[in-house]
């Protein structure tokens, strides 16, 4: 049962074959190994011959259509985009390799980028984003599209315009946000890699839920062109999710690298980062911190997790201790707010101008964060936004000290589908004031502050790698006594992603997850 029979009709609204019951399993082909494999190990079959890019991409729409109706990940189907690719250069490294964009940032000309907004839809690109051209250089065959919220605003992936993500680990969860899709689709086997995007934890997040490796790259590592210099002022950068380090690892080198006329260039590393899996990472200084940034509350097992994420370092050498940067958990969160509610105001206002959106395309909680986003006066948002030079200070000062910052990734565990949706008597408030236009009253009386600061409970320790413009990662190194994956995160310094690949090498090795895999509906063989 396909998801869709082409990318452009997807945009007409929600994709008919992915309503109603899903449909028993259909029989696999051949190659049946497909959903264990690494995007590095299909490459090398691939390239010694042993399978071919046909055989491979019918196995990768065959899961698709398999697994996709359970946990709906894929939102736009592009099969007949990725058959003609194998008409094309079978050249580079990943050449073969099945792949789904996010649909925002990762562009292709003439197909819909519609953000996961209804305000959007029946929008074509323009261009064919930077990043998504080295993608396809480097054989990546594009399947489609993946699910995220609208504008990638939440940390949960249940947008109006396609219907909620489910996580392949439980159903009844998120699989996390913005990028839901993604996550839920590399956890499911549809790919092993999937396109990504962090503007606030937008890939370590997912990662967590969905028990995959996610790594955000520093700012100015990985180019915004052609459609934007920076994207929310420089706190959000592009990469992937994938099962495995070196994948991750080798992406980045296919993605690394500026466009003329970016604001950012982080200066290219001393070797590729492929090498640097399995290289020592030497004896490190790990800070750890278990204490909610704003002082809300934090899961038992996530500070579990992040107690035998200590003892596993201790154990491979590394020194660990209880420390943190000094920096005010609040004021942080006040100022990726700002930024927050400002871009939402800009990207509404684009597309009533753009596109002719009326307020009933966007949901109302976008509408209410874009309210809120105008009655921000100009000289308020460049005071919080030059605090985040006063962080970038502050964790630059921790990280004389240690090598890398750990903590867990998220506070809470996933959240069941349609558990953070704003509650009917708020929706009705929202509703009314709305009406008025008076987007200063939601300040006044916090209404939509209170939404925002829900979410960030829950996921309260990303934003500092994203303010910073520093890079980090999720690593799956716990299950919880329900069988979710939880992850920790570590924080390096400005421009050191090397740093993060050997260590997450090394734990991959000392406690590996591959392995691990949700069994779906109908599916023989996954482990949990």
């Amino acid at each position: 049962m396909p998801v869709a029979q082409a990318l452009p009709r997807a945009c007409s609204g929600r994709p008919k074959a992915l309503l109603g019951s899903p449909g028993p399993i259909p029989r696999m082909p051949p190659f049946t190994e497909y959903p264990e494999l690494d995007a590095t190990d299909l490459a090398a079959l691939i390239a010694r011959g042993e399978v071919s890019r046909a055989e491979v991409l019918d196995a990768a729409l065959a899961r698709l259509d398999a697994v996709n109706p359970h946990v709906h990940a894929v939102v736009m189907d592009g099969r007949e985009q990725a058959r003609a690719q194998l008409t094309r250069d079978a050249a580079g490294p990943f050449s073969g390799v099945p792949f789904l964009l996010k649909d925002l940032g990762q562009d292709v000309a003439g197909l819909p980028s519609t953000w996961g907004s209804r305000a959007r839809r029946g929008v074509l690109a323009a261009a064919t984003s930077g990043v998504v051209r080295r993608w396809m250089d480097a054989g990546l065959l594009v399947l489609g599209k993946t699910n995220l919220p609208e504008f990638a605003l939440k940390g949960v992936t249940e947008p109006a315009l396609f219907g909620a993500t489910r996580n392949p680990w439980n159903l009844a969860r998120t699989p996390g946000g913005s990028s839901g899709g993604a996550a839920a689709a590399v956890a499911a086997g549809i790919v092993p890699v999937a396109g990504a995007s962090d503007g606030g934890g937008s890939i370590r997040i997912p990662a967590a839920y969905c028990g995959l490796f996610g790594l955000k790259p520093s700012r100015g590592r990985v180019s915004h062109a052609p459609g934007d210099g920076e994207v929310w002022d420089g706190a959000s950068v592009t990469h992937a999710l994938s099962r495995s380090v070196r994948d991750s690892a080798a992406l980045l080198d296919v993605i690394a690298g500026a466009e003329p006329g970016d604001p950012f260039v982080a200066a290219p590393p001393a070797r590729p980062y492929a090498e640097e899996v399995g290289a020592p990472p030497g004896r490190l200084r790990i800070g750890f911190a278990t204490d909610s940034p704003l002082g809300s509350p934090v899961h038992a097992e996530m500070r579990a997790a992040v107690d035998g994420a200590a003892r596993l370092l201790e154990s491979l050498g590394h020194h660990v201790e209880p420390a943190a940067p000094a920096i005010d958990g609040l004021a942080l969160a006040q100022s990726y707010l700002a930024i927050y509610f400002g871009h939402v105001a800009a990207e509404v206002r684009a597309c009533i101008r753009d596109f002719g959106a009326r307020p009933s395309d966007f949901e109302l909680d976008t509408r209410a964060l874009a309210a809120i986003g105008d009655s921000l006066r100009a000289g308020e948002y460049v005071r919080l936004r030059t605090r985040w030079n006063d962080f970038s200070r502050t964790l630059a000062a921790f990280h004389n000290r240690f090598d890398l910052f750990l903590t867990p990734t998220t506070a809470q565990p996933a959240a069941g589908i349609g558990e953070l949706d704003t509650p009917r008597w708020q929706q009705a408030a929202l509703r009314a004031i709305l009406g008025l236009g008076v987007g200063g009253v939601l300040r006044r009386l916090g209404v939509v502050e209170d939404l925002a600061r829900r979410n960030l409970e829950r996921t309260p320790f990303t934003q500092l790698a994203n303010l910073t413009g520093c890079p980090a990662m999720s690593v799956p190194l716990h299950w919880g006594r329900d069988g979710m994956p939880v992850g920790v995160q570590f924080v390096a310094a400005w421009g050191r992603e090397d740093l993060l690949i050997r260590l997450a090498a090394q734990l991959e090795v000392a406690q590996p997850w591959a392995q691990r895999r949700p069994k779906l509906p109908a599916e023989p063989g996954a482990v949990r």
